[in-house]
């Protein structure tokens, strides 16, 4: 063969004996066939088979075998992004004419998903009171397709009785979703508990270094899986072998990284909320936090996010005192090696029930810095925060 020919024509060394500890990472678009008849039959591979690197490869199908067994899940899609898992997770069981409810408590982009595109597309969209299932069993309708939860909820926390909604759901012939991000599959197993479909946004603490967006969708039983492959398929979503390599990569210490952070985030919620600057910490932990019991009953443990609220001649002063943090960053998302402070306005993200207190919040991630240096920080932010308010208070 001449040399632009070798160029292009790749060699295939020998493998056997090569067995890193890590899965390599396959990219690839278009997939080779050994003769005609074997891509002529390529549709009667299956789902272990692979015929273009849209639909998996090695790297890829290794990320969902591994969130398949932590979920304990029948099958596990990969998607770009957590937002884009919730979506596709609910998209594939909806038609017009259908109707959704949704937890008060979901994740803002969740709720805007729902009142926004699915109600544009002639879905049917209410929310319910995620502490009260009897809002629930009141607002499931005949049409009822999918119950969508998330367990804590989306920055203030509270803890849903997951298998008393399931039955609420099954009993109408509904499927239940539940966003489980805040808990990875190590601390909640929604499947194990009934749930049809779990979602994760694997961006947070699975991946675990801030440095990658990825989402998944289990499903717990074989039959939903067809809908959502289609949907997938449909829409062109693949996900990349380079950044499911990360994901696999932190998922290896998401044990050790997410034991730390609850410990600390216990120890640390403990003492907010005896100080006198913090009106309430809301951490479905510490005991009498709402749904604590079912907390109990159903969670293996704990994630180092939990959020503070404040009073209303506090409140408005949480801005500027957050400028006195030197270690906590000030960001969105969590669950990464650096801890994380992000001021979270709840208001606007109701409608079955009513927030009461200021319009503002304070969610923190606790991450992997020294614990004592990491308190002295919180310190530094709640000192300044009381001096702003005594400066507020003297000036009037």
């Amino acid at each position: 063969m001449s040399d632009l020919t070798d160029c292009v024509i790749t060699p295939r060394v020998a493998t056997e004996g090569f067995d890193p500890v890590g899965v390599g990472v396959h990219r690839a678009s278009t997939i080779l066939f050994a003769d005609a008849a074997a891509y002529a039959s390529r549709g009667e591979r299956g789902d272990k088979g692979y015929s273009y690197g849209l639909y998996g490869t090695p790297t890829t199908r290794t990320l969902e075998e591994k969130l398949s067994r932590l979920e304990q899940a029948a099958r596990t899609f990969l998607v770009p992004s957590g937002q884009a898992a919730n979506a596709l997770a609910v998209m594939p069981f909806l038609k017009s004419g259908q109707h959704i409810l949704l937890a008060d408590t979901v994740y803002p982009p969740m709720r805007d998903f729902a009142l926004g595109d699915l109600a544009r597309l002639g879905v049917s969209v209410d929310f319910f009171d995620p502490t009260d299932l009897g809002d629930l069993q009141r607002k499931m309708r005949s049409d009822t397709r999918i119950v969508w939860c998330e367990s804590p909820g989306s920055t203030t926390m509270e803890v849903m009785d997951i298998p008393a909604a399931v039955e609420i759901a099954h009993r109408s012939g509904a499927l239940l979703g539940v966003d489980n991000t805040w808990a990875t599959p190590l601390n909640l197993k929604p499947l194990t508990l009934g749930a049809d479909l779990v979602t994760e946004a694997l961006t947070k603490y699975v991946a675990g270094h801030s440095d990658v967006l990825m989402g998944s969708i289990s499903v717990r039983d074989p039959e939903f899986a067809p809908p959502i492959k289609a949907m997938i398929s449909h829409m062109g979503i693949g996900a990349s072998p380079d950044d499911a390599s990360l994901v696999l990569r932190g998922l290896e210490t998401l044990g050790v990284r997410l034991r730390h952070s609850e410990a600390v985030a216990r120890r640390f919620a403990a003492r907010l909320v005896e100080h006198p600057m913090v009106d309430q910490v809301l951490f479905p932990a510490l005991p009498g936090a709402p749904g604590h019991e079912f907390f109990k009953r159903d969670f293996l443990g704990a994630s180092g996010v939990f959020t503070l609220t404040f009073s209303e001649s506090i409140a408005p002063h949480v801005w500027s005192a957050l400028d006195a943090l030197r270690l906590f960053a000030i960001g969105a998302s969590w669950g990464g090696t650096r801890s994380l402070a992000a001021p979270m306005p709840v208001r606007a993200s109701r409608s079955a029930t009513q927030w009461t207190g200021p319009d503002i919040t304070l969610r923190l991630s606790i991450g992997l810095e020294e614990e004592t240096e990491l308190w002295e920080d919180l310190e530094r932010f709640l000192g300044a925060l009381e001096e702003y308010s005594a400066g507020s208070d003297a000036a009037q």
